[in-house]
């Protein structure tokens, strides 16, 4: 059973098409990471998986069942991006409030306060929190019941580091355990470690989905060496654009050769300079998610910043 599955799901406000023919699934024990610029469509898929919104065309399914369901939304945790609770009332007040409202047993309140790193806090009214503890609450509030399916919108937003940490790991924990994930963030370098796939929007579209090595592939972006050569009037630039693999060579730079070169022929490439027997050192830099999100979204989006998301 999936934990949601959208199948060529549009969606409209007014004239304005929000999301167009999009396919997409998530399954137990995976963290998908879901990208976009402002306007892309991220949250109004979000809306829709929650079921506080319906498709105007094409079909949603969550958990097995239908969005909105109290029975499947009681199997849900979501953290919206900005999070806020009623100043008077301490931690453990506010999360024992949202497990009667759930269903979910009081004991869980303590434990997931102590989790989140709020053991100390707990009594404290939310008044005196810091943005980054009003964040654990929030994602201890998700957390209620044990979902089967966890959205998080920024959940790294105003914690620290060693915070940050905590988090994935805690969601690593909860993936290996059967939990399926939704992780939305701009902060691509941070996600990238943790996330099983990705899925890109822009303008309403699904561009690309799949786990990094299979995006690579769908951007068909090159690979970057580093040589470092043994002496300086080694071979290894001749032998490179000798090749016949069309790599892009570029000229000596602190000492190392830069190349260029198609993600199918790195192999191919690396086999031939170590060949020569020239090279002292060799740095292999793939694509990262963020470029291959610059790849994908073009211009998108700088073109759609702000508006609906």
């Amino acid at each position: 059973m999936s934990c949601f599955r959208l199948e060529n799901v549009s969606y409209r406000y007014s004239k304005s098409p929000v999301l167009t023919g999009i396919d997409l699934a998530l399954e137990p024990g995976e963290i998908l990471g879901l990208f976009g610029h402002n306007g892309a469509g991220k949250t109004t898929s979000i809306k829709l998986i929650l079921g506080l919104m319906h498709p105007q065309q094409g079909k949603v399914s969550v958990l097995g069942g239908n969005a909105g369901d109290p029975e499947v939304s009681q199997h849900i945790g979501y953290l919206p991006e900005n999070v806020m609770f009623y100043p008077q009332l301490t931690g453990r007040e506010i999360l024992s409030h949202f497990a009667r409202l759930k269903g979910a047993s009081l004991k869980q309140v303590p434990v997931l306060l102590e989790q989140v790193g709020l053991g100390d806090a707990m009594d404290s009214r939310t008044k005196t929190y810091s943005k980054g503890m009003r964040q654990r609450l929030g994602l201890a509030q998700a957390l209620l019941g044990t979902p089967k399916l966890l959205m998080l919108d920024e959940p790294t937003v105003g914690l620290d580091p060693v915070a940050t940490a905590d988090l994935y790991r805690l969601l690593r924990d909860l993936r290996d355990e059967g939990t399926g994930i939704v992780l939305c963030s701009h902060v691509l370098p941070g996600v990238e470690p943790y996330i099983d796939r990705a899925a890109i929007l822009t303008q309403g579209t699904l561009k690309a989905a799949g786990n990094l090595p299979s995006l690579r592939r769908q951007a068909n972006m090159p690979v970057s060496l580093t040589v470092a050569p043994a002496n300086a009037d080694s071979p290894l630039a001749g032998v490179a654009e000798d090749a016949g693999l069309g790599a892009a060579v570029s000229g000596m730079e602190n000492g190392s050769l830069h190349i260029e070169v198609a993600h199918d022929h790195k192999m191919a490439m690396i086999h031939k300079l170590l060949a020569t027997g020239e090279v002292r050192d060799l740095d292999i830099s793939e694509p990262t998610l963020e470029d291959i999100y610059v790849h994908f979204i073009g211009s998108g989006g700088l073109a759609h910043r702000g508006g609906v998301q």
